[in-house]
């Protein structure tokens, strides 16, 4: 039995490792896919930090960026820690290794993001999440850190409110672990994929974490609020990235003129890209006047991925964009100090709520959020597993569970089902909403939930039954879906990433924290200050 159970290794799993480790803690990290194909490496922009190099910046200014860009329902005081914390944050991660841009004078090199008031984004060319997910393996590599991969997480093992490990999936096998432990850091990513093809996440973003804590006990918050990215590739959705606008690329409609703040919040500037899309059907983010030189050494990323996916080379041509759902604020409803409302669970990285991004999230403030709060996860975690006297009893095998769905393959498709529920996602609880289609969509996800039993996996192996994790994450989506369905219905006003055209305007009675629980098989919903 472990000290710490670490579920999930992106840049939060992986920081939260190595600080339970530097604590003194037996650690172990589950995850579903390979730790250098997480979602981290979709961070492209930059960290936000406010170090010395502007002058016009402060801990205070990115604190009141923060708070502006969350409107009105971030925890003042967890933001703060965060912006405090940043410029050390930036500093560890240089100490490790993170190969940082350098300006003339040899500083790491900071840019401009949407909703800053000052360049404050440290980067590293536009690979940022990419080269901080890398140096994090090798370190825990470095600290002989156990990581086991193909770990699909179907449960969580609490007893008397208190977590006691986790059972898993082994993918390659086909066979269920049990691991105990006496703490767990959930730290499984986000749920955009709840979108499918209109998100720039991997196709592995479906809130397992998110809802396997809440068939456990855990409480949700805030999960109406998805953020949509303003500039994903028109055919594809592959993120280009906020560093492109940041750097001074445009934003032009059909006729080439610019029609919106480029580096406006995000929630801003998609809505308008979307509208403009309405209007004329093309947009387009242009970069050709920053010159081949700039692009290859600043964008080199940009470049190849618009050359490889819309077959258009940024150096001569406009880069045809659309919005795509790209984060989620919502998550796991933590405290201070990363804890869940169930003793010894903790969360964070996109799948925890830490109160800081509120209705919408500040460009270049994800990657700090996983290094700030994945470094105290790990340290509370590891104190908690200390002090713990509780032992878990056994648990039951999902050995027979697995083998059931397996053998019924039922007369619904869940695959068609998955892109439907995507489709309809996008069209009815996406970047505009309103009360009728926030209600279709809801209808459709009660429908699906009531038709699972008509569905099932037609392929019998054991060995990497791809159909079986799949069928597993769709079952997942569906918990996520009617959460942010039902919330963006209770959420009667627009705020940040949340925009009714029904109620286009915020209300201050609304400026609350949405709360899920379960009560058997109920979701229940409350607005809580």
């Amino acid at each position: 039995m472990e000290d710490v159970l670490v579920i999930g290794a992106g840049g939060a799993g992986l920081v939260a490792a190595l600080s339970a480790k530097e604590s003194g803690a037996d650690v172990k990290v589950l995850t579903k896919n390979y730790p250098t194909r997480s979602q981290t490496c979709m961070a492209q922009g930059g960290i936000n930090a406010a170090l010395s190099n502007a002058k016009e910046d402060s801990k205070e200014s990115h604190y009141e960026n923060t708070l502006k860009s969350a409107h009105g329902i971030a925890d003042e005081k967890m933001v703060k820690k965060l912006c405090d914390e940043g410029v050390d944050a930036v500093l560890w991660l240089d100490r490790i290794g993170v190969p940082f841009s350098r300006d003339e004078n040899g500083n790491i090199a900071q840019r401009r993001l949407g909703g800053a008031s000052a360049p404050r984004a440290c980067y590293a060319q536009d690979y940022t999440g990419l080269k901080i997910l890398h140096t994090l393996y090798d370190q825990c590599n470095a600290n002989d850190i156990e990581m086991l991969s193909e770990r699909f997480l179907l449960e969580l093992i609490v007893e008397d409110g208190e977590v006691g490990g986790a059972v898993v999936l082994n993918m390659k096998t086909g066979e269920t672990e049990t691991h105990h432990a006496k703490s767990v850091i959930l730290a499984t990513g986000g749920y955009s994929r709840l979108y499918g093809k209109n998100s720039t996440n991997a196709v592995g973003s479906t809130g397992d974490g998110i809802a396997a804590a809440l068939r456990a006990g855990a409480k949700l918050s805030d999960m109406e609020f998805v953020q949509f990215h303003p500039t994903g590739l028109k055919n594809s959705s592959i993120l280009i990235s906020e560093s492109a606008r940041g750097e001074g690329g445009h934003l032009l409609n059909k006729e080439g003129e610019r029609f919106t703040d480029e580096l406006a919040p995000r929630d801003k500037v998609s809505r308008a890209i979307h509208e403009e899309i309405q209007k004329s059907g093309e947009v387009y983010i242009d970069i050709r006047h920053l010159g081949e030189k700039f692009i290859d050494h600043q964008l080199p990323q940009e470049r190849k991925l618009a050359k490889l996916y819309e077959n258009v080379d940024p150096v001569y041509d406009l880069i045809p964009i659309k919005p795509v759902a790209h984060y989620t604020m919502g998550g796991i409803a933590v405290d201070a100090d990363s804890q869940t409302n169930i003793k010894g669970l903790f969360a964070v990285g996109e799948c925890a709520n830490h109160k800081v991004h509120g209705a919408n999230r500040l460009g270049g403030n994800s990657l700090l959020e996983l290094i700030v709060f994945g470094r105290e996860a790990g340290k509370n975690a590891s104190s908690f597993a200390k002090q713990s006297t509780h032992t878990p009893a056994g648990h039951q095998s999902h050995d027979d569970f697995l083998k059931d769905v397996k053998n019924s393959a039922g007369s619904v498709d869940f695959y068609k089902k998955r892109d439907e529920l995507a489709e309809c996602f996008y069209e009815n609880v996406g970047i505009k909403r309103d009360e009728p289609r926030l209600l279709t969509a809801l209808s459709f996800v009660q429908k699906l939930k009531e038709q699972i039993p008509l569905m099932g996996v037609r392929d019998t192996n054991s060995v990497y039954n791809t159909e079986l994790v799949e069928f597993l994450e769709f079952k997942n989506m569906i918990e996520i879906a009617l959460s942010v369905a039902a919330g963006a219905i209770k959420r009667k006003e627009s705020r940040g990433a949340h925009f009714r055209e029904d109620m286009p305007n915020e209300d201050d009675a609304f400026q609350t924290n949405t709360i899920y629980y379960k009560n058997g098989d109920e979701l229940c919903i409350d607005l809580m200050k």
